[in-house]
């Protein structure tokens, strides 16, 4: 039998050729001209391979094995069923932006971290874009329009419709005149016609695309239970949601009182989003002003470790990506790579959008619900937790993670925050308030969605009624829920199970002061983004 280090490499090495895109993102750049084979015959043999190596891992028992590599054995295991639990879902077939996601974002992070000489990045570049016909063209050839819902036609097309302007003009255009330039031009121009082409399929398909979007109550329930490892289902989940939102609700009429002098919260979040950056780029200064903000209040209060050398620089979000998220981002520095700055994406508008609808978008990121989001995306948010976690020292926690953890405990750092004093503005203490809430909002639809028991309009109405979204933010919100099924959920789940554990490590190390505080938060943040269970085990073994 092979150590359980030989098995694990052998295992990632082969996830890692399987899909070359992941790996430049995690810095290998041995990947960076290839991408992810996504013929019918590549999906059939992922299905077969992880079948294979969920069994070995399975076989690997406690005994030989430290405290940390029984942790990244179940990590795996729980990465593996959560594979096998979706398989016969056949997301490929249903959702046209699979065939979208790997070319685009394989290009744009080449030249987002910059890990290799110019002349080679272009080369990189030009070798992706030759392979993208090709991914389309499986696309075409996989799709299946009685699975394919109608609803994500629209996503895929406006996707597509972005990364032909990116690979035709923005991508050449960030390079000096000259050969280098031309090559990207020209590659870029043979890469748009065929995301023009795909748009024109897309559209042929919408009077047969029939297809479902639930994923279905059994399939939900056993991803929390057996990949996040969660003690709940679906049905469960939904209670808890509903219950978080009655309870936040009340803490929303009570800022609403101190502020407006009304029950009516909604409205005067309303009222409050009036104020609001009248551009882009308005939005992304404010942005960054209140994510240094949040960086200088950590150290003061020394709620956290820093890592020598980190940075988040706080951008506009790719074009390609703005027809399908409407809310702010963040991209790592890869793993595997010496780089320690972070990108927060402020989520511009997307191209072509009209007048009404930017100044909608930018109501959806007013000036005081800025602060709240600079915490989620950046300090002590997600850019810290990732650059924390690039210290660990398991090539498995650095390829694998899970939003149960990610979100939440980005979510978990808005709470933290409000606790220890970062809302000093009443304003900012109530979008933090609505913020959660949000997410309570989330796992209610989420749920109610893929359980077949809301539809699409009823669950944009949802949102409208009970959140601040406004209502292009909401459509392409419910969107994106019936797209990735349980992500949605992940966030005040995830929030609500690391203030749990904190409890639990408080009462273990028997101190709450800000030594023991900032102690759980470096404890847990560099343990990787585990599922809860896994998570829980590993910081309390060092309380």
């Amino acid at each position: 039998m092979p150590s359980f280090a030989d098995l694990t490499e052998t295992f990632l090495d082969a996830e890692l050729a399987d899909s070359p895109v992941r790996a430049s993102a995690l810095g290998l750049t041995d990947f960076d001209d290839r991408l992810d084979d996504l013929s019918e015959v590549a999906f059939e043999r992922r299905r077969a391979s992880d079948a294979r190596w969920l069994e070995e891992f399975r076989a690997v028992g406690d005994e030989g094995l430290s405290f940390d590599e029984r942790i990244d054995r179940d990590l795996v295991i729980s990465i593996l069923r959560g594979r096998q639990i979706v398989e016969d879902w056949e997301v490929w077939r249903r959702q046209p932006d699979v065939y979208l996601n790997p070319g685009m974002s394989g290009i744009f992070g080449l030249f987002l971290h910059r890990l290799r000489p110019l002349e080679q990045l272009v080369d990189a570049a030009v070798s992706r874009m030759s392979l993208i016909p090709e991914n389309l063209e499986a696309g075409k050839r996989n799709l299946r329009p009685e699975l394919v819902p109608s609803i994500f036609l629209d996503r895929a097309a406006n996707q597509a419709r972005a990364g032909a302007r990116y690979v035709r003009e923005i991508l050449p255009a960030q390079i000096d005149e000259g050969p280098m330039r031309a090559k990207l031009a020209e590659a870029g121009e043979a890469a748009g016609s065929a995301y023009d082409a795909y748009v024109d399929f897309l559209e042929a398909m919408r009077s047969a695309a029939t297809g479902e979007w639930a994923l279905g109550e059994d399939r939900y329930s056993a991803l929390l239970r057996e990949k996040e490892l969660l003690g709940f289902d679906a049905r469960e989940l939904r209670d808890r949601g509903q219950a978080a939102y009655d309870d936040l609700a009340t803490e929303l009429t009570r800022c609403a009182r101190e502020i407006g002098g009304t029950d009516d919260w909604k409205r005067v979040l309303d009222d409050l989003n009036e104020d609001h950056p009248t551009t882009p780029e308005e939005m992304r200064v404010g942005y960054e002003d209140w994510t240094e903000r949040a960086r200088v209040y950590l150290r003061e209060h020394r709620l956290v470790s820093f890592p020598d050398g980190e940075e988040c620089a706080v951008v506009p979000s790719p074009h390609f990506q703005r027809p399908v998220l409407a809310v702010a981002s963040y991209m790592q520095p890869p793993p595997f790579s010496d780089r320690m700055k972070g990108h927060f994406f402020v989520p511009f508008p997307p191209d072509g959008a009209s007048d009404e609808e930017v100044q909608k978008r930018l109501a959806s990121n007013s000036y005081p619900g800025i602060p709240t989001t600079a915490v989620h995306e950046a300090y002590p948010g997600h850019h810290w937790h990732l650059v924390m976690s690039k210290a660990n020292a398991s090539r498995v926690r650095q390829v694998f993670r899970t939003p149960y953890f990610s979100e939440g405990w980005a979510l978990y750092a808005e709470r933290m925050m409000r606790e220890q004093g970062f809302f000093t503005d009443p304003r900012h203490e109530m979008f933090q308030y609505e913020a959660t809430i949000f997410r309570a909002a989330r796992i209610i639809v989420d749920t109610s969605l893929h359980m077949g028991e809301m539809s699409w309009d009823e669950a944009v109405r949802f949102m409208l009624d009970h959140t601040a979204l406004t209502e292009p933010t909401a459509k392409a919100e419910v969107t994106r829920y019936c797209a990735w099924p349980t992500q949605a959920s992940s966030y005040l789940t995830g929030c609500l199970e690391i203030v749990r554990i904190r409890e639990a490590f408080f009462a273990a190390r028997g101190s709450s002061d800000t030594d023991a505080l900032r102690a759980f938060h470096d404890g847990i943040a560099s343990s990787g983004g585990l599922p809860i269970a896994l998570a829980e085990r590993a910081v309390l073994a060092r309380a």
